[in-house]
């Protein structure tokens, strides 16, 4: 399917995913994220940032600084971003000695347009115990290559899904 879906209804204080620009934009986020693997809180910040793109849930960039010591460590690999640039990975270490490989990265030389992620990390919500927004646990994005949270309150369809490819 290559036809952009309908977009679901959208209530009070909703928002859509259609909505969101191409290209894509940074916003500051008032709310608190919390990330949990096995069994430890990795990270709990108030520093949070998001980008809106059209079709897909918002992703979140927290600090670097803020997770705990030793819970990200560099992965091998890179890929590009046509808006933000070049990317590089983490594996995600947690309690038990617990390891998600290439489950986290950031953008060390970010695009003009995104120099606000610079020193900020992205984590996929699926491989983690728990991620949380404002004391609320997130859904991970369809599919498993895109990191957008699916929090309450965000109206899709959602790009990730088998059928999306071409939206």
């Amino acid at each position: 399917m290559s036809r952009h879906p309908v977009p679901d209804p959208v209530g009070p204080g909703e928002e859509s995913v259609w909505d969101y620009p191409r290209p894509p934009r940074l916003e500051r986020v008032d709310g608190r994220i919390t990330i949990e693997l096995g069994g430890e809180v990795i990270l709990a910040t108030d520093d949070v940032v998001r980008v809106l793109e059209t079709s897909h849930p918002p992703t979140y960039y927290v600090p670097e600084a803020d997770f705990v010591p030793g819970a990200l460590t560099a992965a091998a690999g890179s890929s590009f971003c046509e808006f933000k640039g070049a990317a590089r990975y983490f594996d995600v270490h947690g309690g038990g000695g617990v390891t998600r490989e290439r489950v986290a990265w950031c953008y060390p030389d970010p695009t003009p347009g995104f120099r606000e992620l610079l020193g900020r990390v992205a984590v996929y919500a699926g491989p983690m115990d728990r991620c949380t927004l404002n004391g609320v646990e997130v859904e991970p994005q369809p599919g498993g290559f895109y990191g957008g949270w699916v929090t309450p309150g965000i109206r899709g369809p959602f790009k990730g899904g088998p059928g999306s490819l071409g939206w």
